[in-house]
């Protein structure tokens, strides 16, 4: 293993990370702090609790969920396409580094920047709401586990994608609905019970349940479902980036 190119791509990516620190890192907390102050004032005043929890802290969880997801596929896509763009890929793939540590460099670097924005959101919510983790392992597995998975998906667009409108799409016009609508704001046991079978296909369901277990102990689906889920869904993206390097798909064209 060439651990000097895996540190040269991600100290790149990550001092880039840091040049646009407004955009990387404010630009979220600002967000998320919006988000409390509309849905707790709009929301909250007329839901106090959700399963015993007051609604401000009920949504933590889901708020980080949307927020890593979006970040990690941001920052991940971006940082192999613009490689793709301005022609360096191919300087990147004559390189004696193997597509592993290519991956390593990209997506650990994409998955480092948004767990530490997912921890500043954590840091965040406190100012807003009373908040307990009941279980800061499994919250952490969770976590990491979601960051890693969603820069794997966020590398797979940035290789599928051919501009930059691309990049937008996925996360806007999939991932983003999904969270939405996978509990992020509510418990799917608050829906009709037809709408509740429905939530159940949204694969987003499983993250935003397991990652709340583990900060109140409750959960719309079994917390070994959820991990199963996001094991799968990690497995698939690493099977998905081996066949792309292996056939050459998107690179070498």
């Amino acid at each position: 293993m060439n651990w000097t190119a895996i540190w040269a791509i991600y100290r790149f990516e990550m001092a880039r990370f840091v040049r646009t620190f407004l955009q990387s890192i404010i630009s979220p907390v600002i967000s998320t702090s919006l988000y409390f102050v509309v849905f707790g004032a709009a929301i909250g005043s007329r839901i106090d609790e959700v399963d015993g929890i007051s609604y401000g802290a009920f949504i933590v969880p889901g708020l980080i969920m949307l927020t890593v997801m979006t970040q990690a596929i941001s920052n991940a896509s971006f940082g192999i396409y613009f490689p793709k763009f301005i022609g360096t890929i191919y300087e990147l793939l004559s390189a004696p580094i193997s597509f592993a540590e290519v991956i390593l460099g990209y997506v650990g670097a994409a998955a480092t920047k948004s767990l530490f924005i997912g921890v500043m959101i954590l840091i965040t919510a406190t100012f807003f709401v009373d908040l307990t983790v009941q279980n800061w392992p499994a919250m952490l597995a969770f976590l990491v586990l979601t960051c890693t998975s969603f820069a794997l998906l966020g590398f797979i667009i940035g290789i599928w994608a051919s501009n930059f409108e691309q990049l937008q799409l996925v996360p806007l016009l999939v991932v983003t609905p999904l969270v939405f609508l996978g509990g992020s704001f509510y418990s799917i046991s608050m829906l009709p019970e037809f709408w509740q079978k429905v939530a159940l296909f949204n694969p987003v369901v499983y993250l935003i349940s397991g990652f709340r277990w583990s900060f109140f102990g409750m959960a719309d689906v079994p917390v070994m479902v959820s991990l199963l889920a996001i094991a799968g869904f990690t497995a698939l993206c690493v099977l998905t980036v081996w066949w792309i390097f292996k056939t050459g798909w998107r690179i070498r064209a």
